[in-house]
């Protein structure tokens, strides 16, 4: 099975050697996604709320390239550095996806690219 780069201007470019998703067959492996505004590719002030959008949003814009949505995603892995901000991350979901929500992991790590305090993958099947 072959696989095929997607490539948005819309998300922020990727920051080393990955693509922003690859697919192969139906299914799109969308990189993980730190909260980086894509026309600065500078990281978003404020709180975890911020960030945590602006990454949803970054999420979105692969999965639209993709031809897809949020709600096509099966699967998303959640980092972050601090696990005290699991309930921002599930209260954002409900704004974001809609049932039956996609399966999910959350790891807390030390840290992230760029300082970031949160940063999500996700695994889409259009």
């Amino acid at each position: 099975m072959s696989k095929s780069v997607i490539d948005t201007p819309a998300a922020p470019r990727a920051i080393g050697a990955y693509s922003q998703a690859v697919r192969v067959g139906q299914t799109v492996y969308l990189s993980g996604q730190i909260p980086l505004a894509p026309a600065t590719m500078e990281l978003v002030g404020g709180d975890i709320r911020a960030q945590i959008r602006q990454v949803f949003e970054n999420l979105q814009a692969v999965a639209t390239a993709a031809g897809g949505n949020l709600n096509d995603i099966v699967k998303l892995t959640v980092y972050l550095t601090d696990l005290a901000n699991f309930p921002a991350v599930n209260a954002l979901m409900a704004e974001y996806f809609t049932a039956p929500y996609p399966a999910r992991a959350t790891v807390q790590i030390s840290a992230l690219p760029k300082g970031a305090l949160v940063e999500i993958d996700a695994i889409l099947v259009h």
